[in-house]
């Protein structure tokens, strides 16, 4: 079984609010309440995704500089390099730079390291290569926050460097650059801290379009490739992410881009209906398949591209390198699992490494382990001299912060709380391992390491109609990482029937129905064994969001079960 998850069910609104609200369906009030909008003014903020503070782009230390640079360098035809990252906000962010900087007639070129043979962020032999090709500039874009040591080698050869990055800075040693753009970066007054590395790609096209608005940069026709980025990388959707995030979708639906229009299409995708979950689920997973199995220059050349015929050809090369991605994945989880558990199945952190393991898939397998047993995990793919490792985390431990007390054994890290990656020599391994597990160990020992979901409000299921999707769900759109869906409670609701569907019986699929008869379809991923206990006319609580189900041209609503509970059941 799944494991058992605690339920948070926020008070309901207070009187105050409830007022303030009024205008609004009693259930969008008590949402609009849970997420922090308790008055009408803030509430329609929100909810028509309008910036409530100022999002000038100067305003991030190093902006200045840059853009002075970058002017120069465009004048006098300085050959530019973007240094992007293989993930899909890296690959974004430097076709975003690159398509920018060619409307400004500049010499511009983008470059992606290879994951298996360069690693990640800035490496020494990537940066003599540019430096021979001619290159005077280099711009990184979603690494580079993290690399002291390749910063100064930029200097001794004489390459001017500007780093443009959203991960967190490591204390008291930014790299030496011409300019460091990381709103996270201290002293830095930009209001909004958690732009994705394109979100910060995109306010440096911002700010030159201001220096030089009559190089004509329509900046709206960027917002798809920000829309990918953010949403790819799991930047939570609020603030100005979730401004961009809405009105890239919006540019999405009338993309002129070839490469998104071939991607939809392998992907099922109607671009005219398309939302951030078609991004999470299933455009995301493609872009990111490439710099996971080979290397990430598929997915770049694939946004860049205006020809039909090569972006077709390249989005079908991504679909099948997705499907092979997922096969790998699959059975590196399993291995990973079994390893994890046969060394310490009672470890605070799980780890699991071998020298077989696909450097470009362990984040995934990493993640499923942390989903499953609510732990932190590492999973890491050994080499001949170095292993390079992966992790994931859960709220209640900061995986950079333990892995920056661990810096004294690494060759390089970075990241954020949840998620980060490491290199580490071979023979530091195990003191590696000792000491994350230790710091896991005391930080988790007293904590009760149980999942918790939060619902917005209680409801009867015959509150829960197609017109409360249209009237309410669809404003907190775009919702994901950090403005998640509506979700809902139901009680003592009758199961009519359920069965097992996909591979392994592993998804549960069921017909339920209240006491005043109304029935709703669900859908349980992952549930699937709760189908050996359910009897006829069982009654259960749901713990679900509500969502559209669109197949064979056919329209319809269903529950998306997020956790089960029979009826009664006590914490």
């Amino acid at each position: 079984m799944p494991q058992p998850k605690t339920w948070n069910i926020p008070p309901l609104i207070s009187p105050e609010a409830d007022a303030a609200l009024i205008k609004f369906p009693p259930i969008l009030r008590q949402i609009l309440f849970n997420r922090g909008y308790p008055t009408d003014s803030e509430a329609r903020a929100y909810l028509n995704a309008k910036p409530d503070f100022n999002t000038d782009p100067f305003q991030m230390t190093g902006m200045v500089q840059a853009i002075d640079r970058i002017q120069t360098a465009i004048k006098m035809k300085e050959p530019i390099a973007i240094y992007g990252d293989y993930d899909v906000d890296g690959v974004t962010s430097t076709a975003l730079l690159v398509e920018t900087l060619n409307i400004f007639n500049a010499n511009v070129r983008g470059y992606i390291p290879n994951r298996f043979e360069e690693g990640y962020g800035l490496n020494n032999e990537a940066m003599d290569k540019l430096k021979a090709d001619g290159v005077q500039l280099v711009i990184t874009v979603d690494c580079g926050i993290r690399s002291p040591n390749e910063a100064r080698h930029a200097q001794t050869l004489d390459l001017d460097l500007i780093i443009s990055d959203h991960h967190h800075p490591a204390e008291g040693d930014l790299p030496p650059a011409l300019a460091v753009i990381n709103p996270k970066q201290q002293g830095d007054i930009y209001p909004d801290k958690d732009l994705a590395g394109v979100g910060i790609a995109y306010k440096i096209a911002e700010a030159l379009s201001i220096v030089e608005p009559s190089r004509g940069l329509v900046l709206d026709s960027l917002l798809d490739l920000v829309a990918l980025g953010t949403v790819a990388d799991l930047a939570p959707l609020v603030g100005e992410n979730r401004i961009l995030v809405r009105k890239g979708l919006r540019q999405m639906k009338q993309t002129q881009r070839q490469g998104l229009f071939s991607l939809a299409a392998v992907s099922d995708i109607k671009l005219d209906k398309v939302n951030a979950g078609n991004i999470g689920f299933s455009l995301g997973p493609r872009l990111n398949a490439a710099g996971r199995l080979k290397e990430a220059l598929a997915a770049y050349e694939l946004l860049i591209t205006k020809d039909p015929a090569r972006a077709g050809e390249l989005a079908q090369l991504l679909n099948v390198q997705n499907r092979e991605r997922q096969a790998i994945t699959r059975e590196m989880q399993a291995q990973a699992e079994a390893m994890a558990l046969a060394d310490d199945p009672k470890a605070y952190l799980l780890f699991a490494a071998r020298e077989d393991f696909n450097s470009g898939v362990i984040g995934l397998a990493a993640s499923r382990l942390t989903d499953t047993y609510y732990r932190p995990a590492v999973v890491a793919s050994k080499g001949e001299e170095e292993t390079r490792g992966s992790c994931r985390s859960i709220p209640e431990f900061h995986i950079t912060d333990a892995l920056d007390k661990c810096a004294d054994l690494l060759v390089r890290h970075g990241g954020h709380a949840a998620a980060a990656g490491f290199t580490v020599r071979n023979e530091n391994l195990s003191e590696l391992v000792t000491r994350l597990k230790s710091i896991a160990e005391k930080t988790l020992s007293k904590a009760n390491l149980k999942p918790t979901v939060t619902a917005d409000v209680e409801v009867s299921l015959v509150d829960v109609r197609p017109d409360l999707f249209e009237k309410c769900l669809k404003y907190l759109e775009p919702t994901g990482y950090g403005n998640p869906n509506a979700v809902f409670v139901a009680r003592n609701v009758k199961v009519k029937n359920a069965r097992t569907i996909g591979a392994d019986s592993k998804h549960l699929k069921l017909s339920l129905e209240d006491d005043d008869g109304y029935t709703h379809d669900a859908i349980g991923f992952r549930l699937g064994e709760w189908q050996k206990k359910m009897t006829p006319r069982m009654n259960v609580d749901i713990l679900f969001t509500y969502e559209v189900n669109e197949y064979n041209g056919r329209v319809g609503y269903q529950l998306n079960l997020k956790d089960i509970r029979e009826s009664g059941t006590i914490e």
